[in-house]
């Protein structure tokens, strides 16, 4: 008897030390954009598939994928979804416009969270979150869902809905004065994971572009994130510029980050590797005596 029970005893220690090697498994999307800590990301404008096993090995969190802007078709999208899925950063992907199908689309191709660009009203977030929350419902029935008109839904609806799109999150590119003026309003839509900031167009849309040292764009950057971390959803801005003589710089970031924003996307994988091409060359030619030009050009593949 005693033989036995220190076997037993054995085995269970044996099995304690196995799951003790088996990793925790990470958060969704939409647990690290609700979370305190910050989490990382970057812009993925290629779709080649050497990127991926070098964009895991960076220590990132997820990838931001951009169809506003870059031209990627439906069958780019969803490759660079799910092989970036399997590497264990989830991707989210901005759709060109607030379309409700266009989402849809996406993630039907592996896409773990949308944000659409200038969400300024209130029915806007309401389309996109029955894109993005309430699948597979559609037409009349999503319509009377997003409105309240049905009542209180049966218990397996909800579970069936809640399990579904428990790990897709619903973001919203705030780029506006329009949208600041519209935010407490919009911030009662339920499902928000998190408000997305674009610098440029927001610096632009202020009347002060690229001045994000201006007190009216620091006044509307910290106005958007304080209302979002108050509604318990994340604050995030996407620096798309990295350099130190345009655009935002990593000094910006780091105060970013103080002010209350915990979802970085930095930069893309074009602009940083533009960068630093510029800066190893210049750096080459200066150590064996040849002249340095000015570089031109922007060095950033999108505006945000």
């Amino acid at each position: 008897m005693a033989d036995a029970e220190q076997e037993i005893a054995s085995l269970k220690a044996e099995l304690a030390a196995a799951k003790a090697q088996i990793p925790a498994p990470k958060r969704t999307l939409p647990q690290m954009m609700r979370a305190p800590e910050t989490c990382y990301g970057t812009c993925i404008i290629s779709p080649s598939p050497k990127w991926v096993p070098a964009v895991a090995s960076c220590g990132l969190d997820f990838v931001f994928i951009d169809t506003e802007h870059i031209p990627l078709n439906r069958s780019e999208l969803s490759w660079m979804c799910n092989a970036y899925k399997l590497a264990g950063l989830p991707p989210l992907v901005r759709i060109s416009e607030c379309d409700p199908y266009e989402a849809t689309a996406a993630l039907d191709g592996g896409a773990c969270g949308i944000v659409a660009p200038y969400m300024e009203t209130v029915q806007q977030v309401k389309d996109l979150r029955g894109a993005v929350k309430l699948r597979p419902y559609k037409g009349a029935r999503l319509a009377a869902k997003l409105e309240g008109a049905e009542g209180s839904l049966p218990a397996h609806e909800v579970a069936y809905c809640a399990k579904k799109n428990e790990e897709l999150a619903l973001v919203l590119n705030i780029e506006s004065q329009a949208a600041i003026d519209n935010l407490d309003e919009i911030l009662k839509v339920p499902d928000i994971d998190c408000l997305l900031i674009g610098p440029h167009d927001l610096s632009c849309n202020l009347g002060v572009p690229e001045q994000f040292d201006h007190p009216k764009f620091v006044a509307a950057v910290r106005t958007i994130w304080s209302k979002a971390r108050a509604a318990g959803v994340g604050a995030a801005i996407h620096q798309g510029k990295p350099s130190t003589t345009t655009g935002c710089t990593p000094a910006d970031e780091i105060n970013w980050i103080k002010w209350g924003c915990n979802v970085l996307v930095h930069g893309s994988d074009i602009s940083l590797f533009t960068v630093a091409l510029k800066r190893d060359i210049a750096t080459i030619k200066a150590g064996v005596g040849e002249e340095v030009a000015a570089a031109a050009g922007d060095d950033s593949a999108t505006d945000v």
